[in-house]
C-alpha cells in the first residue's frame, strides 16, 4: 500500500472513531461512572445561593441536593463569580450550573435549561420608610442599581427608557454589593428577582422594603447544562426528579422553608423571549 494510501485511510478512521465517540457522549453515563457531579453558581444570591459562616445554604442547595440523589451521585459546589459562571460551564470547567438562571432566547440557543425552579420576575427593593418611591414608576429622575451581566439590569434598562426622566443606573459585581450602597443611601433602589428582593426585605424590615407590583413581562429561572446531545441525558434526569419533587410536594416545602410561599412554577418548559 502507497504510504500516501494509508495516511489517508488512517486519517478517514481516525475520523469516524472520533465521530462515533462524539455521537455516543453521554455526560449523565460519565457523572453516574465518577459518583459525583461538580456543579458551580455564586454564593451571594440569596435567598437561592448564599454562604452562611462558610457553609452554602439556600434554595438552590436544598434542591439540588435533592435532585442528586434522585441521580444516585454526590455534588460538589462550586463558588464562583456570576461573569465566571455561564463562561466556565462552556469552557468545561465544570458539569452543571445550579444558579438561577434567567430563561431567555438567547441563553436557549446557547445552553440547556432544565424545567423552571424559581420566579425570575423583577421587583424593586428601596429603603425602609423611603415614601418617594411607592411604584415602580417613582424611580424616574433617581439612582438604581442592579447585577452587572444580569437579565434583571437588561430588563431594568428597558423599563427605565419608557419612564419621563432619566434614571440613573449604577452596575454591580454582584447584588449583595449594590444592596449595600442602597442601605448607605448611595443609591435609592435596586433591581432583581422578586424572590430576592422580598427575601431581604423580610429578613432586614428595618432597612429594606419591597416595590410592589414587580415590572417587566413574567419570567423564571431555571438551571443550565452545556448545549449539545450529550447533556439531554443529564438535563432529562434532572427534569424528572424535579417533577418528582413537584408531585411528592418536596418542591414546595423547600420554598415554603425559604421564602414563606409556594410560587406557581410550571411544569413544561415556557416560551422564551
Amino acid at each position: 500500500m502507497k504510504k500516501r494510501t494509508f495516511v489517508a485511510l488512517a486519517a478517514a478512521c481516525g475520523l469516524s472513531l472520533a465521530l462515533a465517540g462524539a455521537a455516543y457522549a453521554d455526560q449523565l453515563a460519565d457523572i453516574k461512572a465518577k459518583g459525583t457531579i461538580t456543579v458551580a453558581t455564586e454564593m451571594h444570591y440569596a435567598p437561592f445561593d448564599m454562604l452562611v459562616d462558610g457553609k452554602y445554604e439556600g434554595i438552590n442547595r436544598d434542591l439540588f441536593d435533592a435532585v442528586a440523589k434522585e441521580l444516585g451521585v454526590k455534588p460538589q459546589y462550586i463558588d464562583l463569580p456570576w461573569s465566571s459562571v455561564l463562561p466556565g460551564l462552556e469552557a468545561g470547567k465544570f458539569d452543571f450550573v445550579d444558579a438561577p438562571v434567567t430563561i431567555t432566547a438567547e441563553r436557549a440557543a446557547r445552553y440547556r435549561f432544565t424545567l423552571p425552579m424559581g420566579i425570575a420576575t423583577v421587583a424593586l427593593l428601596k429603603r425602609a420608610g423611603d415614601n418617594a418611591i411607592k411604584a415602580p414608576a417613582d424611580i424616574a429622575g433617581k439612582i438604581a442599581g442592579s447585577q452587572k451581566g444580569s437579565a434583571q439590569l437588561a430588563q431594568l434598562k428597558s423599563y427605565a427608557a419608557t419612564l419621563p426622566k432619566k434614571v440613573d443606573i449604577r452596575e454591580y459585581v454582584n447584588i449583595d454589593e449594590a444592596m449595600a450602597d442602597l442601605a448607605a443611601g448611595r443609591i435609592e433602589a435596586v433591581a432583581n428577582s422578586m424572590p430576592l428582593m422580598g427575601y431581604a426585605a423580610v429578613k432586614r424590615p428595618d432597612t429594606f422594603a419591597l416595590v410592589m407590583p414587580p415590572f417587566g413581562q413574567p419570567k423564571y429561572f431555571a438551571w443550565v447544562a452545556r448545549k449539545g446531545d450529550e447533556t439531554k441525558t443529564l438535563v432529562d434526569a434532572i427534569n424528572a426528579a424535579l417533577l418528582k419533587m413537584h408531585k411528592d410536594g418536596r418542591l414546595d416545602a423547600i420554598n415554603k422553608k425559604w421564602l414563606g410561599a409556594t410560587p406557581e412554577l410550571p411544569t413544561t418548559m415556557p416560551s422564551v423571549n
